[in-house]
């Protein structure tokens, strides 16, 4: 099984080859006040092209970036030259939000020759690898969209796991939200978990330098959750974003075959009639 993980090494190694893309998916909770789109302008990667996690959604719901139809996801990628026969290699300058989100969105839509740079863009400037500020003009590259349905969850599908207990919920969002006893940064949205829900914040599933822990380190995070890597995983978070660092970090221990719940605690903390567990 291939690592969804690339090394800065690697990549600046094939910084110029003709079958690779190099995409920036840095995103940010409004209450940090930063604009991703503005801090890719001043540094990136050199080659890399901007993708914005909250424009390549279904800009029709309510909920945030929530994964756009396949008609729409090939028609924005395809403008930014991400498409079929090429390896796309995602980063952000976020501890893996929303490079996760973006390795997860394109094998939701079929195309599997992606990964995401381990240690980010952080890493990458801190070993005084090159840096660009000009735009990165793309070449219209046609993308086929397959859209594999086995990777997403929505609201039906995980009320109606409360009965089945087919999946395990993974829920990476820090421990005081998922006890409760914080209130959500969302206005409006319970506090809490879905019932039988496990917790695996996804700041445990990163090392200190900013890379994905190793293996080891990981089969002990999911398993101090009392996760089971032998049975179906479901992820979880706020909106859908940190939830792909688990589904990555599982990918890393060889579950390709994880899910993720799109709409989240936002969709189910802001129903009225979806049980929460404190």
């Amino acid at each position: 099984m291939a690592d969804p993980l690339v090394s800065t090494d690697w990549l600046h190694e094939h910084l110029a080859a003709p079958d690779i893309r190099i995409v920036d998916a840095t995103w940010f909770m409004p209450a940090d006040g930063r604009d991703a789109r503005a801090e890719y302008a001043a540094a990136h990667i050199p080659r890399a092209v901007f993708f914005d996690i909250d424009e390549i959604a279904d800009t029709d719901s309510p909920l945030p970036h929530m994964l756009p139809s396949p008609v729409k996801f090939s028609s924005r990628v395809k403008r930014l030259g991400l498409g079929d026969g090429l390896k796309i290699i995602a980063y952000d300058n976020n501890t893996y939000a929303a490079s996760a989100r973006v390795w997860w969105m394109f094998r939701a839509m079929g195309h599997e020759d992606v990964a995401v740079l381990d240690g980010g863009f952080a890493k990458w400037q801190a070993e005084g690898r090159p840096i660009d500020d000009l735009p990165t003009p793309p070449t219209e590259r046609h993308f086929t969209p397959r859209a594999n349905s086995f990777l997403l969850r929505d609201l039906e599908q995980m009320r109606a796991n409360l009965t089945s207990k087919r999946e395990q919920v993974v829920d990476t969002r820090s421990a005081a939200r998922f006890t409760g006893t914080v209130a959500e940064p969302r206005p409006g949205l319970r506090s809490g978990h879905i019932p039988g829900s496990r917790n695996v914040p996804a700041s445990d599933l990163v090392a200190a330098d900013g890379t994905l822990k190793d293996a080891q380190a990981l089969t002990a995070a999911f398993a101090a959750a009392g996760v089971d890597l032998e049975k179906p995983i479901t992820t979880s978070c706020g909106s859908g974003v940190s939830a792909a660092i688990a589904t990555l970090a599982l990918a890393r221990l060889g579950r390709m075959d994880v899910a993720l719940y799109d709409g989240s605690w936002t969709e189910w903390g802001g129903q009225s009639d979806t049980p929460v567990a404190r």
